[in-house]
């Protein structure tokens, strides 16, 4: 009986040797180690959110004379309508070339031709271009017939493939600019599989390009047209918006540059070749072009008030590759050419800042690592070592301002604004491994997938009523990376909750539900693959 209590006394006393060793080389590693680095990091991240505060503050201050004081673009260029000569006839009008790229674009192929081929144009002097890079033989046949359907009814359309998808979009607009026909077109537009311009969309960007001989590219806002389709959907309405409302405004009206969003735009093809075509070494094709073109001294406009629609990634798998494309390339495309742009000389030196500091560094970098760094691993760490604490100014009021400023651009979602915080927090973790990979040039850096378009897939393969629900296995929605910080940050908010005078925990609470719920998958539409 002694030797059985004897024994069982072992593990309890071994527990708390381990424990109580543990404890004492925490203590040990924390004051000369962990406490530095993490003050460091503390100071690191508020240096980040100043600048990133600056940036926006800067914006807004512009926009809003842009808004008040500013001419709109027909006024500040020479802007007027193209009108019929009766000598030159149709010749009068500028050969416009129509580039719609697509890849397995089952669900909005139609969409897409129909929308290019209803463009309000002289028949004679536009081309329609469908470069099809589809890798299913079903779809490929569905789009060849849909551009014959059109070529029956006296439209010039071409549908163009080719053996290989090498450069993705980049390759495959590249490609379709080697056919004879485009040397005889002035510009190009170009509008992605999923957007539909209005018929007029020619006639209100061309007179900018033919009256104003040093313009290279006119862009056009996007319409989102499933905005209403999920929360999801309706954070990532807000985040664009900004975009469109403030950043792309701001960089036409006061620098004549801003980065040309890949579709709804209008190429000047002069302009196009000057700057050495189209080019795949990153994933953002449309940027790099922009950004050589720019350096060659050509100018751009936004027209802000002449929107397209188009469609926003309305599940969680599409979006993340999507915005892991849209972090990497540009952080790619900044380790590429810092150097040029500095040394270039055709572009003033307050034009080169703008582009070096606040388009690409505070914007594409800094916006990206602070709100993970800061919102998702110091600041909860800040809760575990009290030895460290962050001010409040840095802690509430400039993540409220940079909040505030950035939701004005979606007014209609002012009451999302909590979401949205925290829906990018979870975005930012995706965005900041994508910006270190595009810095770094490693990894995944040249991956392209195409995002995937639905159409009105989710509602033609949502279950009728009464019938059995599809089975959805587990692997296709979790997701260990937002798991694993949700425990991390719940943990924190615990200890918070329980130990802290910090009173972070609410925040952290809610912080680590929303990476649960998109650990889980339970983010965006989700549509069950037949």
């Amino acid at each position: 009986m002694d030797r059985l209590s004897s024994t069982s006394n072992i593990f309890p006393a071994g527990r708390d040797d381990f424990t109580g060793q543990l404890g004492l080389i925490w203590q040990v590693i924390k004051e000369p180690l962990i406490v530095p680095v993490l003050k460091l990091l503390v100071v690191v991240c508020l240096g980040m959110s100043v600048m990133l505060f600056v940036e926006r503050v800067y914006m807004g201050v512009v926009i809003v004379f842009v808004k008040l004081l500013w001419k709109k673009p027909n006024k500040r260029y020479k802007w007027e309508p193209i009108k019929d000569d009766i000598e030159l006839g149709n010749s009068a009008y500028p050969m416009v070339l129509v580039q719609v790229p697509m890849y397995n674009e089952k669900e909005v192929y139609q969409l897409s031709i129909g929308a290019a081929c209803g463009l309000s144009w002289p028949s004679d002097r536009i081309i329609i271009q469908v470069l099809d890079d589809s890798t299913d033989p079903a779809i490929k046949s569905l789009v060849e017939a849909e551009c014959q359907r059109w070529a029956s009814k006296g439209i010039n359309i071409k549908y163009e493939i080719r053996d290989n998808r090498k450069g993705y979009k980049a390759g495959a607009l590249k490609e379709g600019m080697k056919h004879s026909y485009v040397k005889q077109c002035d510009y190009v537009a170009i509008f992605d599989a999923d957007f539909q311009p209005e018929p007029d969309f020619l006639w209100r960007t061309i007179p900018f390009l033919s009256r104003n001989p040093e313009i290279a590219l006119v862009q056009a806002r996007w319409k989102f047209v499933n905005s209403d389709e999920c929360l999801m959907t309706r954070m990532q309405e807000m985040s664009l918006d900004y975009h469109f409302t403030v950043e792309q405004e701001v960089g036409s009206a006061t620098y004549a540059f801003f980065g040309f969003n890949g579709t709804a735009g209008v190429w000047r093809i002069q302009a196009l070749n000057e700057a050495g075509g189209w080019k795949d070494r990153t994933t953002v094709e449309d940027m790099d072009l922009a950004v050589r073109a720019s350096l060659k001294g050509w100018k751009f406009v936004y027209v802000g008030d002449l929107k397209v629609k188009n469609e926003l990634p309305s599940t969680f798998k599409a979006f993340r590759y999507q915005q892991h494309r849209w972090s990497c390339g540009p952080a790619n495309l900044f380790r590429k050419m810092a150097m040029e742009i500095l040394k270039n000389k055709k572009v003033s030196l307050w034009k080169k800042c703008y582009v070096i500091y606040s388009f690409f560094f505070v914007r594409k970098i800094v916006a990206h690592i602070v709100t993970f760094l800061f919102y998702c691993v110091v600041l909860p760490a800040t809760v575990l070592i009290p030895e460290v604490s962050v001010p409040k100014w840095g802690s509430v009021y400039i993540p409220s301002v940079v909040t505030l400023l950035n939701a004005v651009g979606t007014p209609r979602s002012l009451h999302l604004v909590v979401f949205w915080i925290l829906f990018e927090n979870v975005m930012s973790l995706h965005r900041t491994k994508a910006t270190l990979i595009g810095l770094l040039e490693a990894g995944r850096v040249n991956e392209w997938v195409v995002t995937e378009k639905l159409g009105d897939a989710t509602k033609s393969k949502l279950p009728a009523k009464g019938t059995r629900k599809p089975q959805i296995r587990i692997g296709e929605r979790l997701h260990l990376l937002e798991l694993c910080f949700g425990a991390y940050i719940l943990f924190c908010g615990c200890y918070d909750f329980a130990f802290g005078k910090n009173r972070y925990y609410i925040f952290l609470f809610l912080q680590a539900t929303a990476f649960f719920i998109a650990g889980f998958g339970y983010v965006g539409s989700f549509v069950p693959h037949s």
